[in-house]
């Protein structure tokens, strides 16, 4: 794709052939066809849900992380321990994707068994959003809670150092209705990925998304990188994120605070995060199927909700995510600086032919 048509604004992309791109790009860096296959998928799924961030545009870090060896080609994780409802897995630094499903298999499949189960990975690395795999596991009926700790991005209300990461938390629960009911958040203000995005395209960021290194606001997204991310809701997003730091790699006997590494640190240093998946079997309750009914009408009151002056819908938990994903029509749209990273790892790993799959691969 010529510099100028790349640089002209969003390129639209048919999603399949883009997941096949993707994948490419990751088979040639040395991951299984199936497990590039399930990866590429993944990101590209985020980018149809609105979320950019969690998208092919982390393709670029994840490539390098495998030539440099902090990222492992393994396909899963070791099981380490097994307690009937606590698993704990050793990822070994694979795809944070790919341990993500071993893990929310193993306590599903045990959750149906016993009522509930939790699979706890150490040494893992990043694996997306994660209210994919809280919806994984509502899928098969159980109520799905999925968590991660990150390296310190935020600091307590009023300090001006670092001491736990924006943790995200995801909820999703078992629906009869027409889309996935669910709740997935970072407990900072914004997703460091979103400041990314504005440094890439040169914008500004909302003042009471970060602060700098002194703990000052700052509306300049470089500065943000360096410094630090503020919680959401104040001391509410800081104690959630403090607790679930130590429910990751506490739990795993992995990693917690600063022994994880920058995401976006030394390339040859693992990442080292942790994750917890909790799986409870809606089947066990007196409540049985007709939990997901619930759900179902519940969400529904939010949605046929009065709504606020000027405003054309409301959305129930998870509903945005969904209706975003069927309004993309299966046609990715990505930035002119997500564009020009794509061709540029495509060719450090050695693809000659990538900016003519990326060009057939355009929506009309």
């Amino acid at each position: 794709m010529p510099a100028d048509s790349a640089d002209a604004g969003a390129v639209a992309i048919d999603a399949r052939r883009l997941i096949s791109a993707v994948a490419d790009i990751f088979t040639a860096a040395g991951i299984a066809a199936a497990d590039a296959q399930v990866v590429a998928a993944d990101l590209v799924a985020a980018d149809l849900e609105g979320i950019a961030s969690h998208g092919v545009m982390l393709l670029p870090m994840y490539i390098e992380r495998i030539a440099k060896g902090s990222v492992s080609r393994r396909s899963a994780g070791e099981i380490v321990s097994d307690r009937g409802g606590a698993i704990v897995i050793d990822a070994g630094n694979a795809l944070g994707q790919l341990t993500a499903r071993q893990a929310v298999k193993l306590a599903v499949a045990r959750a149906r068994e016993i009522g509930l189960a939790a699979g706890a990975v150490r040494n893992g690395f990043h694996f997306g959003t994660a209210g994919r795999y809280a919806r994984m596991m509502a899928e098969q009926n159980c109520v799905g809670i999925v968590l991660s700790n990150t390296r310190p991005l935020m600091p307590p209300p009023g300090g001006a150092e670092a001491m736990v990461g924006n943790n995200p938390i995801a909820i999703a629960l078992p629906s009869a209705g027409a889309f996935p009911v669910e709740a997935d958040m970072a407990l900072s203000a914004t997703a460091m990925g979103k400041i990314r995005l504005a440094a890439a395209a040169g914008q500004r960021i909302p003042e009471d998304w970060a602060v700098d290194s002194q703990g000052r606001p700052t509306s300049d997204p470089a500065t943000a990188i360096k410094g630090m991310l503020l919680p959401a809701a104040g001391p509410k997003g800081f104690g959630l994120a403090f607790v679930i730091d130590l429910l990751c790699g506490g739990l795993s006997d992995g990693a917690v605070g600063a022994d994880v590494r920058p995401l976006y640190g030394d390339p040859a240093e693992p990442y080292r995060c942790a994750h917890f998946f909790l799986a409870i079997h809606a089947g066990h309750f007196p409540v049985g199927e007709r939990f997901a009914e619930r759900v179902r009408d519940q969400a529904m009151r939010v949605s046929r909700s009065k709504r606020g002056p000027g405003v054309d819908r409301v959305y129930a938990p998870g509903e945005l995510v969904w209706a975003t994903r069927q309004a993309s029509e299966g046609v990715c749209r990505l930035d002119a600086p997500t564009v020009r990273s794509l061709l540029d790892t495509a060719a450090r790993v050695g693809l000659g032919n990538f900016e003519s799959s990326l060009l057939a691969a355009r929506a009309t």
